[in-house]
């Protein structure tokens, strides 16, 4: 008898740790819609700001400097998605400015005014002071502020946003984003020609990517 209840002990828990197994890893959320994916990655106005080997599988995200659930996914979620898949060449990640609004617009342009080799850095530092500026008052002061550690002075942050062209390029990226993505919110990702809208998590991107990855 003893026996026979140290089996069903050991069967207990081995039905146990193959439930919190699989109840730890997500599924592969399903895709809002399908787009070409080869002509998403054509060039656009603006040079692509992107990370990772080329020949990587492509990630795109679209997203906004003033959406809160983008700055969690790049504080909370890009970074393990760098560590796992993008430093080891698995991805390319590419990230698209999509303006919801005219101070997303100034914030991508102080960004882009660094070189476009410095703009992806700086809208990272702006999703992680996010609430410093976005949801003030007056956001332009403490804006130009945040871009101080950048080394940019007022000055050069005021000539900046006066480029009316850099804005347009800026702006044009949002306009071809609703045109081929049909976007309905931010974040919004791309991969292998499947949209998907809203934050990921990483168990989430790992679910995408691991059947792409291992091809």
């Amino acid at each position: 008898m003893a026996f026979a209840s140290l089996r069903r002990l050991a069967a207990a828990a081995l039905m146990a740790a193959a439930f919190s197994a699989s109840a730890g890893a997500a599924d592969a959320p399903q895709p809002d819609r399908t787009v070409d994916m080869a002509k998403l990655l054509q060039p656009g106005d603006l040079k692509e700001l992107t990370i990772g080997d080329p020949g990587g599988v492509a990630v795109v995200e679209y997203a906004s400097l003033t959406c809160p659930h983008c700055a969690v996914f790049s504080k909370e979620t890009l970074p393990q998605l760098k560590k796992d898949y993008i430093d080891t060449g698995k991805v390319r990640y590419v990230f698209r400015e999509f303006s919801r609004n005219t101070l997303d617009v100034a914030a991508f342009v102080l960004a882009r005014c660094l070189g476009d080799d410095k703009a992806f850095a700086a809208d990272e530092l702006l999703f992680a002071q996010q609430d410093k500026w976005a949801f003030v008052d007056k956001p332009l002061e403490p804006l130009i502020a945040a871009m101080r550690s950048t080394g940019m002075t007022k000055d050069q942050a005021t000539q900046c946003l006066n480029n009316q062209k850099l804005a347009d390029g800026v702006v044009a990226v949002a306009k071809r984003a609703n045109d081929e993505v049909k976007l309905t919110g931010t974040p919004t990702f791309v991969i292998d020609g499947k949209v998907y809208g809203g934050e990921l998590t990483f168990d989430q991107m790992k679910a995408i990517l691991d059947p792409l990855v291992k091809k």
